[in-house]
């Protein structure tokens, strides 16, 4: 009788279990077994390289800086992976050319999100960062760009761009600050600003002409100067007439070294000075003795400058000198890796986690290679400080560090 019951209780428990597996039941174990597999690809990509895309101008109209910049975002990886990486991981870094293309940009980099899934990006020019403002925010995916437009370090406008140098304006203000604190006449000193009519020009100088008046300078005009002038006579003897002690130049190098020469041959006397952009190395070969005496606001030590990361760049680039651009892109990916570090330390590396990695930055040495970089929740400016250049008998040559205060009225002006 026992051993009946038991076959019966067997029986029923057969068929139930037939019956669950019928309606279902039976789909826990393949449930279970994808659960495992997910888990096994998440420990996988935790434990693989960390993508990041690469949106660079490497044969367009301004590769000539692009390209230096970019050799610089390489050497930097290579650097941060020799060094052990990001926990142990390494960094796989997909590098391509833009052109300064929007359109080749956008689909660049919509590729690297959807097919490639990197984690943020290492972008360049004003046309393309520009262009994936939204994007980058709606992804989630940082964007470390080469763009200095001060609007960009309002993260209320731009909550996943950063960059490692002053913006536009601030280089335009610490200029400003640095000669009035050195002028010793009783007459006001005297400024004009020379710039394209274009985005990247006009930038800053609404910022520029409030804080020169703040200061006590005289604006005395402005003039526009095309990127791609051969001459600047016509656009100069205006302003020769009246007789500014500084003229600011909004362009790129070889717009800035027309303008010096034209300004030799008219006999216009004056301080010309720059932003990063405005001129480089290069100056000197362009322009000649002409550019001796300019100024050049930048945001890195030039190549063979006694600061510690200078030793890490002459090893890696076997002691060839280096323009400017190079060491502000190594500068760029070693501040990128700071914040994968932290948000490593603290979970998974995504574009989300390495952002507001990012903005728990407090003055940051990328090696004596640039001024101190802070970030904060609601404020991106990565300082308000300029390295001040001099061009001397054909070279950079090191003036001061040009630190101004951090206004909250300035922030994204």
């Amino acid at each position: 009788m026992r051993v009946s019951k038991i076959i019966t209780v067997v029986c029923i428990a057969l068929v139930a279990g037939l019956m669950l597996f019928g309606c279902g039941g039976g789909e826990d174990k393949p449930a279970q077994t994808a659960t495992a597999e997910n888990g096994a690809q998440e420990a996988a990509d935790d434990a693989g390289p960390i993508r990041v895309g690469g949106l660079i101008d490497l044969s367009g109209p301004t590769s000539s800086v692009g390209a230096p910049y970019a050799e610089g975002l390489k050497a930097g990886v290579r650097y941060v992976n020799e060094s052990g990486g990001i926990d142990g991981r390494m960094i796989e870094f997909d590098l391509q050319d833009t052109a300064y293309n929007v359109q080749q940009g956008l689909s660049l980099y919509k590729k690297m999100v959807n097919t490639d899934h990197v984690v943020c990006i290492q972008g360049y020019g004003s046309a393309v960062t520009e262009a994936l403002i939204r994007n980058v925010a709606k992804d989630m995916i940082p964007n470390f760009s080469a763009s200095y437009s001060a609007h960009l370090t309002d993260p209320k406008k731009a909550p996943y761009n950063f960059f490692t140098a002053a913006d536009y304006s601030t280089q335009l203000r610490a200029a400003l600050k640095y000669f009035r604190t050195g002028w010793t006449q009783e007459r006001a000193p005297r400024v004009a600003f020379i710039y394209p009519d274009h985005p990247y020009g006009l930038a800053p100088i609404p910022a520029g002409k409030d804080y020169a008046v703040e200061l006590g300078y005289e604006v005395v005009g402005e003039v526009n100067v095309a990127l791609n002038a051969i001459d600047a006579t016509t656009e100069l003897l205006p302003l020769k007439d009246k007789a500014p002690d500084f003229c600011w130049i909004g362009g790129t190098t070889p717009s800035t070294s027309v303008i010096l020469k034209s300004a030799k041959n008219i006999g216009m006397d004056t301080v010309f000075f720059t932003n990063i952009w405005g001129s480089d190395e290069n100056l000197s070969i362009l322009a000649g003795a002409d550019a001796n005496g300019s100024y050049s606001n930048q945001a890195a030590a030039v190549y063979g400058m006694d600061v510690p990361g200078m030793k890490v760049i002459e090893r890696l680039t076997e002691g060839k000198p280096q323009m400017t651009h190079f060491t502000r892109g190594f500068v760029s990916v070693l501040t990128m890796a700071e914040g994968m570090k932290r948000a490593a330390a603290n979970g998974p590396v995504t574009g989300e986690t390495i952002k507001t990695s990012m903005e728990t930055l407090r003055d940051f040495d990328p090696m004596g290679l640039a001024p101190l970089i802070s970030f904060f929740p609601d404020d991106h400016r990565p300082n308000t400080a300029v390295f001040l250049y001099t061009f001397k008998d054909g070279k950079l040559t090191f003036v001061k560090e040009e630190i101004l205060e951090r206004r909250a009225e300035w922030l994204g002006h």
